[in-house]
């Protein structure tokens, strides 16, 4: 496949970006100024060559964990400091990975409007002074914050830009390697760069973004109540959804990543239960999550009786940009597509995935990075079991690392 050529035939033939994108709100000299230092970053990539030679430092949530107190606040500097040398080499990593891309991919106006963003984040992050004291650090929380507002849509962007250049993509299976490191490498910017805001928080149970005290329970109801929502608003009526298993269990963990896995996997049980049930909306069956802890990781069961995943796409859904969602969305029993239900949820962490094909293989990317597995059993004409597996931090076994 023809690579991409970071030679000067590129030109100034950038496309521009979308109007609606993030940086939308600034006037046209701020964009222009913005636009020029990218693309003259483009051409003259010295720094980000360097960087992305170095090698990432992961932490084990457990480091996080334990040394995000201190007596004399000096934890909040270290920690500034460590994320000033790291997210510019992990932002590398990610511009090197675009470019890597067939040349036809790269060139889209949607996927190069990422690049574009990563480009700039590492520019605005290299061109930040050494953090020496308080107001420095106050500075590079207030960048950090910028940066995860800009970047809030990547996954949708990148959904999007990929779904309009299917059709010079053969195997999309290629991808999955490319997907796969920029969603989870996303994935654990995101998390640092939030541990390190919450940090200034005092908040109960909670060191940063790790909750010492964790219920699973209370975290699946609150994704309960919210999938259940969405399904009432486009369907008149949701699944009843009974949780079982360990229910009183509480352990130090991370919620940010079930944030959007659980979501994702709540609206799928619901959708399938609904749309198999259509003649007879409000008598449909329950879905049952279960939950199983034990000392070396976090089980979580959702069993639906939905009808199962036919044999023939069984394997398709979780990989990258296949979705079943498309021959349900023509059904004229829905009144209206699917992904209506999903638009309301735009706004918040569990974005509209459905359509796109981005919702399961992103599940189980964020599972695997986080030492676990998402795995699917399908009794087809009856239901489907999907099994999210999470490694503990403080376990018996050994803890992923961020």
């Amino acid at each position: 496949m023809l690579r991409r050529v970071l030679g000067g035939r590129r030109g100034g033939a950038l496309p521009p970006r979308p109007p609606t994108r993030t940086a939308a709100d600034q006037t046209p000299p701020d964009l222009a100024r913005e636009r020029s230092k990218a693309v003259t970053s483009f051409y003259h990539q010295p720094a980000i060559d360097v960087a992305a030679e170095k090698p990432s430092v992961r932490l084990t949530p457990t480091t996080m964990l334990y040394s995000g107190r201190s007596q004399d606040g000096s934890h909040i500097l270290k920690s500034a400091r460590y994320l000033q040398q790291e997210l510019p080499v992990r932002i590398a990593h990610r511009i090197k990975g675009f470019r890597s891309l067939p040349f036809i991919i790269g060139c889209n106006p949607t996927i190069l409007h990422v690049h574009e963003l990563y480009i700039r984040a590492f520019q605005k992050l290299s061109d930040f002074p050494p953090i020496q004291a308080r107001g420095d650090e106050a500075r590079y929380c207030a960048l950090l914050r910028q940066l995860l507002e800009d970047h809030k849509d990547v996954v949708t962007l990148l959904a999007e830009g990929l779904r309009e250049c299917r059709r010079h993509i053969q195997d999309e299976r290629l991808l999955r390697p490319f997907l796969d490191k920029t969603l989870t490498s996303r994935l654990g910017m995101r998390m640092l760069a939030a541990h390190h805001l919450a940090l200034h928080e005092d908040k109960p149970d909670f060191v940063g973004i790790i909750c010492t005290r964790l219920s699973p329970k209370k975290l699946i109801e609150k994704w309960v109540d919210f999938a259940r929502r969405l399904c009432e608003h486009q369907y008149g009526n949701a699944p009843r959804v009974r949780i079982n298993g360990h229910v009183a269990a509480r352990f130090p963990f991370i919620p940010l990543p079930l944030d959007y896995v659980l979501p994702e996997l709540l609206k799928n049980a619901m959708r399938a239960t609904m749309e198999s049930h259509l003649d007879t909306p409000y008598n449909v069956p329950d879905i049952v999550v279960t939950i199983a802890n034990n000392d070396i990781d976090l089980v979580i069961r959702i069993s639906d009786r939905g009808g199962g995943i036919p044999h023939d796409l069984l394997d398709k859904v979780t990989e990258y940009h296949f979705s079943t969602a498309e021959a349900s969305a023509q059904d004229p029993r829905l009144g209206g597509p699917f992904r209506n239900l999903l638009d309301l949820s735009n706004s918040g962490q569990a974005g509209p995935m459905h359509g796109f094909g981005f919702g399961l293989p992103t599940s189980r990317a964020y599972a695997e990075y986080l030492g676990g597995s998402l795995c699917l059993q399908s009794l087809q004409g009856v239901g489907t079991d999907v099994y999210l597996r999470l490694r503990h931090i403080d376990g018996k076994g050994e803890s992923f690392r961020i």
